[in-house]
């Protein structure tokens, strides 16, 4: 009777309990979602590469980005939905459907403030003082982002998931850039470093300084910048030089709007075909969205870059 009784509670008791437990769920719910509410519209801020304080008075969701490398970072944390303009040298799926103003160091103005932005991000090295009093005394703030070396990436990163309440994604992106460069360099350890020649632009010569991500990306891929002695981070050289120095391999980008680089003709022009690595074929091609933007990319130009330098390790 009594075993009777209790089960009889028991069962009795059942629905009350399911009710209160779905009613704490839903209380639980309600309360994460209000959480997460109020950090997707709480104030944010970061002190961007010209050292200024940028503040938002919640993650930004409409941005125009001058700088191809930050939109791609944007869009590989899972930011796409905030970017609203690009310039004309952004291209890609999800990209090119978002309207232009121009290029990344002379948008139109006109066409960024019709596309009602609430953060700009520009280029650091490139500060126009004009554009960014104008941009503010509307009320838009413009975020300076420097792109020089591989530091400047993972900073870009930390800063970008912060404005866009997309941290953990710029975190996760930051270890996965961080792994990737390490394992070719670990694939490269202990090989001889052929001397390499990077052409930015052929006329003049220009190449890629010591202090640059690209001349870091050729140490990573075990190879060693030919002019690793320059001062400045994107000298120009004399052809002379070049031909002095007989690198053992040159890199050449290849595809970017006003940059790109034929080699069937630069071996026939003088100086060029003097390098013996011309005329032997070490001569590397690679795409210059990927080699020459300081980002998402950056483990793979680092791949392809060690492929071609070291094909050997390339197959372990």
């Amino acid at each position: 009777m009594s075993a009777s009784f209790s089960t009889g509670r028991l069962r009795g008791g059942i629905p009350l309990l399911l009710a209160l437990s779905l009613l704490a769920a839903c209380e639980e719910g309600r309360g994460a979602t209000a959480r997460s509410a109020t950090a997707a519209d709480s104030a944010v801020a970061a002190t961007d590469d010209a050292g200024r304080a940028v503040r938002l008075l919640h993650p930004a969701r409409r941005i125009v980005s001058l700088i191809p490398s930050a939109t791609e970072a944007l869009v590989a944390i899972g930011a796409r939905d905030r970017l609203v303009g690009r310039t004309n040298f952004d291209h890609g799926p999800g990209i090119d459907s978002l309207p232009s103003v121009g290029g990344g160091m002379d948008p139109s103005l006109e066409a960024l403030l019709a596309l009602r932005p609430d953060l700009v991000l520009g280029w650091e090295t490139h500060d126009d003082q004009r554009l960014r009093e104008r941009l503010e005394e509307l009320g838009i703030p413009v975020f300076a982002i420097k792109a020089e070396d591989t530091t400047d990436v993972f900073r870009t990163l930390h800063n970008l998931g912060t404005l866009t309440h997309r941290a953990p994604a710029a975190d996760s992106l930051s270890a996965s850039l961080r792994s990737q460069l390490a394992e070719v360099r670990a694939s490269v350890a202990g090989r001889p470093a052929p001397s390499v020649f990077f052409l930015v632009w052929n006329d003049p010569p220009m190449t890629a300084g010591p202090n640059t991500f690209i001349s870091q990306l050729l140490g990573v891929a075990g190879g060693r910048n030919v002019f690793s002695d320059a001062g400045q981070d994107w000298p120009n050289v004399a052809m002379e030089e070049i031909v002095h120095r007989q690198p053992d391999f040159l890199v050449l980008p290849q595809g970017e709007k006003g940059g790109a680089h034929d080699v069937d003709k630069l071996r026939g022009e003088p100086g060029w075909r003097d390098l013996r690595a011309m005329r032997e074929g070490r001569v590397v091609t690679i795409p210059a969205d990927l080699m020459n933007r300081p980002g998402p990319g950056m483990g793979e130009a680092a791949r392809r870059l060690r492929d071609a330098l070291h094909p050997e390790a390339a197959r372990r």
